[in-house]
């Protein structure tokens, strides 16, 4: 995965960006940048059942607000526990309104069934589990399944999207979803940003984040050397990375709402989740913007909306684990809309396809841009450690994580050529 954007700093020299929930003003007296919007901390004082039902409400009211359009509107419904229920809740909207079935779509990988191997991210094929929710509240379901060709015909899509340096595949794959879906709809309802506002990734549960003094999903992507080794000797001795993370993460921090008088388990909690949702959240935000965008898809997050993430942003972390599972509160919320088994399926991240050929693509394209002396990104990276890993030689590295390195050389290489951008260390 791409790393997370430092909020308010830009990519090229003196370009920054305005931070969310800011807006700048220009005047005679010069530039200011105030908040119009923050989190504020404050006690939760509703019982486990008026909070499941406050839950359920917000939700109800922002996907019913959400569906206002005057073209069509879809849903996405992957199967996992966020999709499905706004899914629900859309269908039911529908039938209400005597409208005729809401369209839902999904994304599948020629040969996944054959090739999917679970892991701690991924512990099931959707396939199954979309079945049964098509099967439970009658959407009118469309699967768009790809295979490599596809993928890899696409591959410079997220860097030009972006403008940036983009994440490969798991980008790519989005894109021809929402490409799929605008033959048929101008409007697609997510659920994105469930686990960061209701707390489902794995490392909200772990009790070497609680203790670790870093970002949290660094924690799970081992030692320096492993995260830093594309990077060449001068360009980390110019950037100091692992200095330069640790300041970001002193920073984000100090930035944290306090609650008086929490306790230090549950303080740490609020530090996970506002650094989920102020650092995490907006990569997986701009993926799908940059993605959507790109084919004039317009795509909602109902889990978003600032109600819901004001009011969840105090419930209790043993409330939100209820029944002692990720997510226990909305899983409750939901229970009115979604078949039993569906609120009980664990999180399952989003798919990515495991078709050996894709592999072998990526690393063929890298060994190109290796063999190229012209290629811009060669004095940045070590060369070496890259072939090593182009050669499957690290063996710290698997196949996803060498997929991910691999992809992370053909983005900025292609970044760096068609951008023209120089860089000055």
């Amino acid at each position: 995965m791409a790393p997370t954007k430092t909020p308010g700093h830009g990519i090229y020299r003196d370009v920054n960006e305005v931070r969310p929930g800011h807006f700048i003003r220009f005047s005679r007296d010069g530039v200011q940048e105030r908040a119009y919007w923050k989190l504020e901390s404050r006690p939760h004082t509703d019982d486990l059942e008026t909070t499941a039902q406050r839950v359920r409400e917000l939700l109800h009211d922002t996907v019913k607000r959400q569906l206002v359009a005057d073209v069509p509107v879809v849903s996405l419904l992957s199967g996992g526990l966020d999709s499905s229920g706004l899914s629900a809740i859309a269908q039911r909207f529908y039938q209400q309104e005597g409208k005729d079935p809401l369209h839902t779509y999904a994304i599948d990988f020629v040969g996944s069934s054959r090739d999917f191997r679970e892991d701690p991210i991924r512990r099931s094929l959707d396939t199954p589990w979309i079945e049964k929710m098509v099967d439970h509240i009658q959407t009118s379901h469309h699967m768009v399944t790809l295979d490599t060709p596809d993928l890899i015909e696409n591959m410079d899509v997220p860097y030009q999207a972006h403008d940036l340096p983009g994440m490969g595949e798991m980008e790519t794959s989005l894109y021809l979803l929402f490409k799929a879906i605008k033959k048929d709809a101008t409007v697609a309802l997510s659920g994105e940003s469930a686990d960061e506002v209701f707390g489902g990734y794995p490392w909200f549960h772990s009790r070497e984040v609680l203790e670790a003094d870093t970002f949290p999903w660094l924690v799970t992507m081992g030692d320096s050397d492993r995260r830093f080794r594309i990077l060449s000797d001068d360009v980390k001795r110019a950037i100091r990375p692992e200095e330069y993370i640790q300041d970001r993460y002193r920073e984000a921090i100090h930035e944290v709402p306090r609650l008086q008088g929490e306790n230090r388990k549950d303080a740490r909690i609020r530090e996970l989740f506002y650094l989920n949702l102020t650092r995490f959240l907006p990569l997986l935000l701009h993926r799908k913007d940059r993605m959507s965008m790109a084919c004039g898809l317009e795509v909602r997050v109902p889990f978003c909306d600032h109600r819901l993430v004001e009011y969840v942003w105090n419930i209790p972390w043993e409330m939100k684990t209820v029944d002692g599972i990720e997510k226990g509160i909305l899983r409750r919320a939901f229970a009115d809309v979604l078949p039993e088994g569906v609120t009980k399926r664990r999180k399952s991240a989003y798919p990515a396809t495991t078709n050996p050929t894709y592999l072998e693509a990526v690393r063929s394209r890298t060994e190109q841009i290796l063999d190229d002396p012209s290629s811009p990104i060669l004095p940045l990276i070590d060369q070496e450690n890259i072939r090593r890993v182009v050669r499957g030689e690290a063996q710290d590295v698997d196949s996803f994580g060498m997929k991910g390195i691999l992809e992370r050389i053909i983005q900025i290489d292609g970044w760096l050529r068609d951008y023209r951008v120089k860089v000055s260390l």
